[in-house]
């Protein structure tokens, strides 16, 4: 019988984002936002919210709300924001995005989170994902929007080595992604994508402390399913998506 948490394997403790994003990006993305002096902050899918209080950090008559359904997430944003002096100026709720009535305002962060805003039940489209955010953000208001595009069209043996049911249709390319936001009422302000090397490190650091827990702990009653469970996502991104599947950030502005 497992009795101490500490025994068990950690989770995304080497990340400082959720996602293929550098210090540098970050720190860029931010003040572009924090410039346009926003009264107030929305971040779909949050996470532990390290973008959000950063932007707060940055604008400082803001206040945010992060939305997430990781209550493990949501806590660690909290301890977070009680640690910079930010917890009177920011709420993490642990709710759904889907729908939400949290709009309209000044300025909205939404990385790796897009599917948050559209039916579960349905495929994933970025063009709702697009008109939910232009809902949500007051005319002249900014959307950080980091999205999926294929850097190319996968082949059929690409797709086999991906995420189980992958298809072509998962994704846009990038001309496509940024014609479906100007269609959603948006100009494009800042059109970035992430490097191999902001790839690299996210994909590493996603499973860095499970991997270093699983050479140490190797007839851990958990080892054999966290091993499969390890195993299967670095086959996906080594033999799968590496090279083939980007990440952009779009910077956004509501069209009056």
């Amino acid at each position: 019988m497992i009795t101490n948490e500490s025994d068990l394997p950690p989770r995304l403790g080497s990340l400082t984002f959720h996602g293929p994003l550098s210090e540098a990006r970050a720190t860029r993305m931010i003040e572009r936002l924090a410039a346009a002096e926003p009264a107030d902050v929305l971040d779909i899918g949050c996470g532990w919210g390290e973008l959000l209080l950063r932007v707060l950090e940055a604008a400082p008559a803001a206040k945010g709300a992060g939305l997430d359904i990781n209550a493990e997430d949501l806590a660690r944003g909290r301890a977070l924001a009680e640690e910079r002096g930010l917890a009177d100026r920011v709420a993490f709720v642990e709710e759904s995005a889907l729908g939400t009535d949290r709009g309209p305002v000044d300025a909205i962060l939404c990385l790796g989170s897009s599917h948050a805003l559209c039916d579960p039940e349905l495929p994933h489209d970025p063009a709702v994902a697009l008109r939910e955010l232009r809902r949500l953000v007051r005319p002249g208001g900014r959307v950080v929007l980091g999205e999926g595009f294929w850097e190319r069209v996968p082949t059929e043996a690409d797709l086999a080595g991906m995420w189980p049911g992958a298809r072509a249709e998962d994704h846009f390319t990038l001309g496509g992604l940024v014609d479906l936001a100007i269609e959603a009422g948006f100009r494009p302000a800042w059109i970035e994508t992430a490097s191999a090397e902001e790839w690299e490190e996210f994909e590493s650091g996603y499973r860095y402390d499970t991997e270093v827990w699983l050479a140490a702990h190797p007839d851990h009653p958990l080892a054999a399913e966290t091993r499969e469970r390890v195993d299967r996502q670095r086959s996906t991104w080594v033999n799968g998506y590496r090279g083939i599947l980007g990440i952009t950030y779009l910077t956004l502005v509501a069209v009056a």
